[in-house]
């Protein structure tokens, strides 16, 4: 086995500009980021390999597993949402004092996000968040879902996963399921907000009621179109160019278009259900209900059950890593509602996995974010081996609880993970098999890559820089003439 050692000859920076783009300007600039490494001395190497390791002890026996856990099969009670004071003691008082001023000649706007679906994948997650925030700033926010039938939610996927690359024979009766979905939905809706935020391809059609509408109007796209089907992206880019902007989540997901473009990057809340602390013996509870045990090393990957998440890739590479060291592999996910091939692909990946008593494939609805902040504070080593991603939240989150993190380098990965600095990029089942196992046989390392990685999403990735990037694009939007009425 060969080690996968992503951008080897070429620099890397190891913090992103403060002062750029995705800061202060916001503006997007189609540079290539710069990549980076930080290789360990030889000597701090030697010391490595003489530590111990739980991935070289024997193998306890394994718990009993539970058939099916019940607490989580209906949702929870909903939880009061955080106030912005309570980021105080993460982010600290000035950047709280700080959005509070940038929202102050906003007072009294409004703004309407729309997506596909209310629960289930990163856009809804953040969406859950951003939007209360917003109004605590006293900046109004709606959010609408649209509608569609099985066949709508067919297609999207189909272009979906065009927009990433794939071959799709886009014909006519794909085009006008879209339409014809997208003008029942703008047909329901109204658009008198000052701005109006429509997110993804699903929607996209809605540009049609800007011409009746009094607010600017804005593209949020969180998938990579770095390389997207020429068919797909052609049926799609004259509704894009009637935007008044675009925003995407990396600089490679930028394309030639009449319309200023921006860069924000996806993120976290620290304070949700899925990443606030977790008192450990909650954590012990999650693993003994689906029978992890705690004593041997966790592998787990957080994803819908999507081929674009490649799950099977994954099991392929833990069966090459369990040939060299014990451990156990937990895969942990769901549908979202928009997503039609959930359960196909659950098959396959089930099929994969066949009869291994320490694989633990868990299908979880959407409202276990508890269960899910357990496993990953569980693990020893969090994978997305995603072969083609947006931006990966999963990542995200593995970065802000500290754990060192595998990932495939696509997408907006490579803006959270930088290799060998606050994580590990992979481009083959060999070469995540082999970061498996590395991470395993030198813990000090990997701790020294879970330090890094939180700092990391701390000072770019969490909530409240997000809502930053909000507060200062809505400003633009909305002219000079908002800020000097202030």
């Amino acid at each position: 086995m060969t080690a996968d050692q992503p951008h080897k000859d070429r620099p890397h920076k190891d913090k992103f500009d403060k002062h750029g783009a995705y800061n202060e300007g916001i503006k997007l600039v189609k540079s290539q980021n710069a990549a980076t490494q930080q290789s360990m001395s030889a000597r701090a190497i030697e010391s490595e390999r003489k530590q111990p390791s739980l991935a070289t002890q024997p193998a306890p026996s394994q718990p009993e597993r539970r058939k099916a856990p019940r607490a989580w099969e209906t949702p929870p009670e909903p939880v009061p949402a955080p106030q912005f004071d309570d980021y105080r003691p993460i982010v600290g008082d000035a950047e709280i004092n700080e959005l509070r001023f940038l929202a102050r000649p906003l007072k009294g706007k409004t703004v309407k996000m729309v997506n596909s679906t209310a629960v289930g994948g990163g856009v809804a997650e953040m969406l859950n968040r951003l939007v209360p925030m917003l109004a605590e700033l006293e900046v109004t926010t709606h959010w609408d879902v649209i509608t569609g039938g099985n066949d709508f939610f067919e297609v999207t996927k189909a272009f979906h996963n065009a927009l990433h690359g794939t071959e799709y024979d886009l014909n006519r009766s794909a085009q006008e399921i879209f339409l014809a979905y997208n003008e029942q939905n703008r047909q329901r809706m109204q658009f008198q907000e000052d701005v109006v935020v429509i997110h993804d391809p699903q929607p996209a059609a809605l540009i049609r009621s800007k011409r009746d509408s009094p607010g600017r109007w804005v593209w949020r796209c969180h998938i990579d179109l770095s390389n997207p089907n020429p068919q797909v992206w052609g049926f799609l880019r004259p509704f894009i160019d009637q935007f008044d902007a675009a925003i995407f989540s990396s600089q490679s997901f930028a394309r030639q278009l009449p319309i200023p473009q921006y860069l924000f990057f996806p993120c976290i809340d620290p304070l949700s259900e899925k990443n606030k602390e977790l008192d450990d013996s909650y954590v012990q509870q999650i693993c003994d209900e689906f029978g992890i045990d705690r004593s041997r090393p966790i592998i787990t990957q957080v994803s819908r059950f999507d081929r674009l998440k490649d799950p099977v890739g994954v099991v392929q590479a833990y069966k090459l890593a369990r040939k060299y060291v014990d451990c156990q592999l937990v895969l942990a996910g769901g549908g979202a509602s928009d997503d039609p091939e959930g359960a196909l692909v659950l098959k396959e990946v089930k099929e994969a996995v066949g009869s291994d008593p320490d694989v633990i494939i868990l299908d979880l609805p959407p409202w276990c974010a508890l269960q899910i902040n357990a496993l990953q504070r569980a693990s020893t080593i969090i994978i997305q081996k995603s072969i083609k991603e947006g931006f990966g939240l999963t990542v995200t989150e593995a970065l802000w609880k500290g754990k060192p993190t595998i990932a495939g380098a696509v997408g907006g990965i490579p803006n959270q993970i930088i290799h060998k600095l606050t994580g590990a990029l992979v481009h083959s089942v060999e070469g995540c098999a082999y970061q498996i196992r590395y991470l395993l046989t030198h813990p000090e390392f990997a701790a020294q890559l879970g330090r890094n990685g939180r700092e990391h999403a701390k000072e770019n990735f969490l909530m409240t820089t997000n809502v930053r990037r909000w507060l200062l694009l809505l400003r633009v939007l909305m002219g000079e003439r908002t800020v000097l009425q202030a």
